[in-house]
């Protein structure tokens, strides 16, 4: 029912696949591929942007997702990283100096959303996960989404 609903929506896509547990996410995994999207997912916990920002890029490089060579495909993935730690940190992008941690589930896609292929690629960055002070159960949920055409 929820693949059914998500469609082409890039970002509602992006977000399942960072919602889901690895024994859930096949269906998720099927409708991407059916769509011919690309798509990766990863963890990464830090109390430094930077290092957050730097375990997307990679896992979007070596996936495929991006490709590290076009300044245009990297500055679109920072972009709508940037957005989406914006949603996570709720506007306040910074983590470190707030004495402030996060542990993410992410997930990259990237595709066609738009009937018409004029309008192009388009890329989504899905976080869900935690946020806190640095001590283990003083966190909260959090979740972020950034979009950006590529």
């Amino acid at each position: 029912m929820l693949l059914k609903q998500a469609g082409g929506r890039i970002g509602r896509n992006a977000i399942l696949l960072a919602l889901m547990e690895e024994e859930e996410e096949q269906a998720v995994l099927e409708h991407l591929s059916a769509l011919q999207w690309r798509y990766c997912k990863g963890k990464v916990g830090s109390m430094e942007l930077q290092k957050i920002v730097a375990a997307i890029e990679t896992a979007a490089k070596r996936n495929g997702v991006v490709s590290g060579e076009l300044y245009r495909e990297m500055h679109a993935l920072y972009h709508a990283v940037i957005e989406a730690m914006q949603g996570v940190t709720r506007g306040q992008v910074e983590l470190g100096d707030l004495m402030r941690t996060v542990g993410l589930r992410f997930a990259v896609v990237r595709g066609m959303p738009y009937e018409n292929e004029a309008e192009g690629e388009w890329i989504a960055v899905a976080l869900y996960g935690t946020i806190g002070a640095p001590i283990r159960g003083l966190e909260h949920e959090t979740i972020g989404l950034g979009i950006n055409h590529m």
